[in-house]
Order: C-alpha cells, then sequence, then structure tokens
C-alpha cells in the first residue's frame, strides 16, 4: 500500500554543508629552553598568555612577587613583548639539557609553524649523532617535522658575546655553515653584544605579521645591542650575503630600535630563500589540504567531480589573490580537460589517462601561483642639472 500522506510534508536535515574548514593560524611559535624552577614538568608544552603565567610555570616567585628569571622565563617575556604579538606561544622545559627530547614534545603540536632554543647559541653535534644537541636538535627537529607534512621553522642566534673583529663575518658564518638547511627550515640571527635572546625576539617578531610580509626593516622589541658592538655596512652586507639576518638600528628609521636588515633564510636553496616566500606556501599548502579533504571520497572520476574539485581549489584561492597575498593563480586537471570532450574524441592517450585515474583512483592536480614580493632594495638615480 502506498504511505499515508500524513503528516504530509517531510524534512531531513542534512548538516554536511555545515562542515567547518580546519584552519591553521600561520603564528604560533614554540620556545624551549632551561628552566631548573616553576610549576611546569619537563618536557610537556604549555601555553603562555603573559609574564604572570610565565613566572609561574618557568620561574621563582617569591610572596613578595619578586621574579628569579630562568633562560625560558626571560626567551618568553622577550616573546610577550613583540607588536604584533604572536597568536599562539608555547614554553616547553627542558630536562637535563636533552633538547632531541623536549622537542619531541612538539611533535603533536600541530599548530607550532617555529621554534627556538633558549639562549642557546651552541652549535652542538649534527643529526648522525643520537640523539643531536644544542642547535642540531632544532634543525633537525624541523626539517624532520616539516618533512612529515607539519611546516615549521626553527630561529637561532649568532653568539652575541663573539668580539667584533676583521674577520668577524667569515668566522661566525664559518662555525654555523653546519646549520643551513637544504630545505630553508631554518632562519639566523645576528645580534653581536645584544642583551635578550635575539633569536626568540626575532622568532616572536616574525610570527606576529601575516605571511605575506617581508621582515626587511620590521621592529624587534625586547633586544637592545649597544652602538660600539653594531654592525657597520659592510659586515651587513656580509651577514646577509650568508644569509645570516643581521638586527641594525638604521638612521633613516626615526627614533631608537632594533630592526631586521634581511629577509632570509639560511638555506642553501635559492629558489627558498626570502622567510615570506616560505610562510606563503606553507600557508597556502595547509589551506589547500584543509579545504580539499572533504572531497577526498567524495568528489568522483567524472566531468562534474573534477569541476567540483577545481571550483573548490579556486574557492581557497581566490581570497588570497583578492587581498593582494598573490598577485593570480591557475588550477589545472589534467583528467579534467580530457572528461571535457566528448569520449569519441579521445585519443588513445587519454583514454588510457582517464582509465588509470579510475583505476587507482588518484587524480594529479596542478596548482601554480604568481607571487609578488616586496621590495627590498630601492635604486635611485639622482641627476641633478642647472
Amino acid at each position: 500500500m502506498p504511505t499515508a500522506a500524513y503528516p504530509f510534508v517531510e524534512v531531513r536535515i542534512d548538516t554536511s554543508g555545515l562542515q567547518p574548514t580546519a584552519t591553521r593560524s600561520p603564528g604560533v611559535i614554540a620556545v624551549v629552553g632551561a628552566s631548573p624552577s616553576g610549576s611546569a614538568a619537563a618536557n610537556l608544552p604549555l601555553t603562555v598568555d603573559n609574564a604572570a603565567q610565565a613566572a609561574e610555570l618557568f620561574a621563582t616567585v617569591s610572596a613578595q612577587g619578586v621574579v628569579t628569571p630562568t633562560p625560558l622565563y626571560r626567551s618568553l617575556a622577550t616573546a610577550l613583548l613583540q607588536d604584533p604579538r604572536p597568536s599562539k606561544i608555547y614554553g616547553v622545559k627542558v630536562a637535563d639539557g636533552d633538547y632531541a627530547a623536549a622537542l619531541a614534545s612538539l611533535e603533536a603540536a600541530d599548530d607550532v609553524t617555529f621554534v627556538a632554543l633558549a639562549e642557546e647559541t651552541q652549535v652542538g653535534e649534527p643529526i648522525g649523532e643520537d640523539p643531536p644537541t644544542g642547535l642540531h636538535a632544532l634543525k633537525a627537529h624541523c626539517e624532520t617535522m616539516s618533512a612529515s607534512g607539519q611546516r615549521r621553522v626553527g630561529v637561532a642566534m649568532l653568539d652575541p658575546e663573539t668580539a667584533k673583529s676583521p674577520t668577524y663575518v667569515a668566522d661566525v658564518s664559518d662555525a654555523v655553515s653546519g646549520l643551513k638547511s637544504d630545505s630553508s627550515r631554518m632562519i639566523m640571527i645576528a645580534a653581536r653584544g645584544a642583551s635578550g635572546d635575539a633569536a626568540v625576539a626575532a622568532m616572536a617578531a616574525i610570527a606576529g605579521y601575516e605571511p605575506h610580509v617581508s621582515m626587511v626593516l620590521k621592529r624587534v622589541r625586547g633586544v637592545t645591542m649597544p652602538v660600539e658592538s653594531q654592525y657597520s655596512p659592510s659586515e651587513i652586507v656580509g651577514l646577509s650575503d650568508e644569509n645570516i639576518v643581521p638586527v641594525i638600528d638604521p638612521a633613516l628609521i626615526v627614533g631608537e630600535g632594533l630592526h631586521f636588515a634581511e629577509g632570509r633564510c639560511f638555506t642553501t636553496d635559492a629558489s627558498l630563500l626570502y622567510i615570506d616566500i616560505v610562510r606563503v606556501l606553507d600557508d597556502i599548502e595547509f589551506r589547500l589540504k584543509a579545504g580539499l579533504i572533504g572531497l577526498v571520497g567524495d568528489a568522483r572520476i567524472t566531468r562534474f567531480g573534477m569541476t567540483r574539485l577545481a571550483n573548490r581549489a579556486a574557492g581557497i584561492l581566490g581570497p588570497l589573490k583578492r587581498t593582494a597575498v598573490i598577485a593570480d593563480f591557475a588550477v589545472t586537471i589534467p583528467v579534467l580537460d580530457i572528461l571535457s570532450i566528448p569520449e569519441s574524441a579521445w585519443s588513445p592517450t587519454d583514454a588510457a589517462v582517464v582509465a588509470t585515474a579510475r583505476e587507482n583512483r588518484e587524480v594529479d592536480m596542478f596548482v601554480s601561483i604568481t607571487y609578488g614580493p616586496a621590495v627590498h632594495r630601492l635604486k635611485v638615480t639622482l641627476s641633478p642639472r642647472f
């Protein structure tokens, strides 16, 4: 028998269109360092929102409220001084100098985009050791995590106590040459004679800006450099040529304050030389993964399904173009190009491409973006005339 008409209209609510897309802030930092006091346990990432919380977790606070600082507390306090500030700050206490174990505790913190070691300048031993030590542990962590899909960048600094000398640039660049990252996962900061953790200050300053913002001449707070220790023009150029970022107090900027003189990664890869390029690509990669995963197992290898896939990718990249993060983009899906023409017009190669895609349930998508970077050097020709 047919179903009774009552209740006349049946409504089924489908909430699949309300499924939120995963997001990842590009400005989350983690500071790993020594802290012999405080209530925090070792190798446990904890969020720090203010200096009072940092003191409770990673320092000693007397009954009168006097804080006895530790390296980790000092570095976290410096990070909190940056303006704009990172969107989130983690602190991790190291046990007995074992950086590898402390960094391993951050592996599941998938929102971390930058990592630094508090007040650490020892290069340490590379990944061939078990485990790597010093700043090599930082490099190994960032490269390993990035290769696993959780992109992050390590920020380190030259030893600020290295004295000025005629061979300063060559000496410091040789000392840290082993920390250069083939995948652009390290940034090296130079701040000779600095008081305060220049690496953590720089990391927090970088994280406070949107990924596409160049770091050149952006301000670094919480660090001071005596005039006699600051870099000469030749040293600034020499360090920059070594992909080391000098911190300077430029006379052309009104007031006293330290700024980045360069915006490069400490890398051997010239195609991923600049910090903003690496950050933008990391951000776009995550956006594409998070935005497209909802179509895996849903979009079919048909003209309609592949068009839906292409439109979703365009919807992810379109806002970045509208806000001028990228200048342009193009999305190409070869199997869609074939499915867009009548099957009778397919060549044997076309038929094989579609058959392979359907057999393996695997589709290739090519996304190209046009990136318009910021000006780093302005050449002016002055022509006086009578």
